[in-house]
């Protein structure tokens, strides 16, 4: 068996998952900052803006203004804070979460294609094996 130098295959790795995520983006509805704030508030729930902006690692400011693009888009709504009347959360609306879905869905049809028409059965079954190792990886 050949040795593997790990730093030249972090580098393959890097390179062939962006280059897969950014072909998969590219027939994307929604912007992946917006996306990434919407998949956030339907995994975890409600949040207020500051809180997304930290967790997110954006400025305050800059989450107001995708904040406010989603509201405008119907994709979330506020809400009042149950223990501070000075707090908004920010929560995914049902239209919102149905379109985080099916971007989603269009993404994974995407790639359940692909595997489907370039990979044989055997290589198939080698992806299949190889995604518990990235899974580990991450």
């Amino acid at each position: 068996m050949e040795n593997v130098d790990p730093l030249e295959l972090a580098a393959e790795l890097r390179l062939t998952v962006g280059t897969l995520v950014r072909g998969l983006r590219a027939g994307d509805e929604l912007p992946q900052n917006q996306a990434a704030v919407l998949g956030r508030l339907v995994r975890e729930g409600p949040c207020t803006t500051s809180e997304l902006a930290e967790l997110q690692r954006v400025r305050h400011q800059s989450m107001a203004r995708t904040v406010a693009l989603l509201t405008e888009a119907g994709m979330v709504e506020q809400r009042p804070h149950a223990h501070d009347g000075r707090k908004v959360l920010i929560a995914a609306t049902p239209s919102g979460t149905a379109a985080l879905h099916a971007q989603r869905a269009r993404r994974e049809g995407e790639l359940a294609a692909a595997i489907t028409e370039r990979l044989s059965p055997d290589e198939q079954q080698v992806l299949r094996r190889s995604v518990e190792l990235l899974r580990r990886l991450a």
